[in-house]
């Protein structure tokens, strides 16, 4: 049996350690090197300088989670192999592959693909170069082998993923509120029945994490500043996709120019994953956002420059749908203040954003007591856990339409 591991010195826990053999090859195969070149926060350095870790270093470290979890699981007698073992820590690892740039900014513009989707597809092509060897990996993946604890360590709510995240963002953004007690959450493991539960001493540090992730949610994924850079982005490349549907030459890096000049309705098809789609990164999209400020559109240019120079658009939380009046208002004070050159709809967007905190209508987390008893955490807790969805709708627009108003 090889022994050997490679060690990595991460900010968040300090030295971790991936054994040699197939999750180090996988590290180490292009297809993951790429997440290097894609931020795990997107745009939200604009509000937060320092939120520059990539999904890299989120996959290294929900990796490190996941093998502290197998050992703990392990220690109080779950049935886990090592070829099991290997699977769940290669599926973690691998869990967010198919993130393009800038987070889920080209889902909504250039790729008609859910990043999970994209995902599932870079582990099958993976599996096939690695011949075979991501089979049971790709089945706790997708929730098709019995043991669904296992598959609750990947995509529950208490999994490796969030667990590095809500910790590892908390930690790059400096955010305090988000920090969760991930190793004593961790320590707190069992499993009961097949299904993963939490012992219940781990109680406070449950309801302490439900907290954190709600904090997070709107004071970080969901500020407002970030919704207002993302969707300027979203808008940038509507529009550049517009133009070049139009037939105008954009200049944009090759693997970028393929999304935005291809047919509509052409199925992003799993050849076009290794030829253009593993090709591409952030640094695809900060090139053709330099190079588009530059545009002769004028929409395209105003939208580009704006995301170079952080010049970004004012964002307003409400607590209804914007109304039709409001909408024809702000497209009228577009025309006066840009003129007819600017086009209305990439200048004034609405929307909303919903979160919740805890989905107890999906996968409960579920207390175990001395006693053998099994419950869901609603009904062991005594504070709130969140579990009505909240939405907020905003508008948003450039800053000059309320000059004189």
């Amino acid at each position: 049996m090889n022994n050997r591991k490679k060690i990595f010195n991460d900010p968040v826990y300090g030295f971790v350690s991936v054994p040699h053999g197939l999750l180090l090859d996988l590290i180490d195969h292009p297809f993951f090197q790429r997440l290097r070149r894609i931020r795990q926060l997107g745009l939200a350095p604009y509000v937060y300088p320092g939120a520059l870790h990539t999904r890299f270093h989120h996959a290294l470290g929900a990796l490190h989670l996941m093998q502290q979890a197998i050992e703990v699981l392990r220690s109080k007698g779950a049935d886990i192999s090592d070829e099991e073992g290997e699977a769940v820590s290669a599926a973690i690892l691998l869990h967010d592959i198919g993130h393009g740039p800038f987070s889920h900014a080209l889902e909504h513009t250039l790729v008609d693909m859910h990043h999970e989707d994209i995902s599932a597809l870079f582990m099958e092509e993976l599996n096939h170069r690695f011949e075979g060897k991501l089979a049971l990996a790709i089945d706790i993946f997708q929730n098709k082998y019995p043991k669904k604890f296992l598959h609750q360590l990947i995509s529950g709510q208490l999994d490796m993923d969030r667990m590095d995240y809500l910790n590892r963002d908390s930690f790059f953004t400096g955010v305090s509120e988000g920090v969760i007690s991930y190793d004593r959450i961790i320590k707190m493991l069992a499993v009961h029945d097949g299904e993963l539960v939490v012992e219940e001493k781990g109680i406070y540090s449950i309801e302490k994490f439900l907290i954190a992730r709600r904090l997070m949610y709107w004071q970080v994924y969901l500020h407002k500043t970030g919704v207002s850079a993302e969707q300027m982005l979203i808008h940038t490349l509507r529009r550049a996709r517009e133009l070049a549907l139009a037939g105008v030459q954009l200049e944009a890096p090759r693997h970028l120019a393929w999304f935005l000049y291809r047919q509509e309705g052409r199925v992003f098809a799993p050849e076009d994953l290794s030829s253009h789609f593993a090709l591409l990164d952030d640094n695809d999209v900060t090139a053709a956002i330099k190079y588009w400020s530059e545009a002769s559109d004028f929409t395209l240019s105003f939208l580009s420059k704006g995301l170079l120079d952080r010049r970004l658009f004012r964002l307003e939380w409400l607590s209804e749908p914007v109304s039709a009046a409001r909408l024809d208002e702000m497209h009228e004070r577009v025309a006066r203040e840009f003129g007819e050159q600017a086009v209305a709809e990439h200048f004034v967007f609405t929307g909303s954003e919903s979160n919740r905190a805890y989905d107890d209508a999906k996968d409960q987390i579920k207390i175990l007591f001395k006693n053998g008893d099994v419950r869901p955490i609603t009904e062991c807790s005594d504070v709130p856990l969140y579990t009505q969805l909240v939405t907020k709708h905003f508008i948003c627009y450039p800053k000059q339409l309320t000059q004189g108003y």
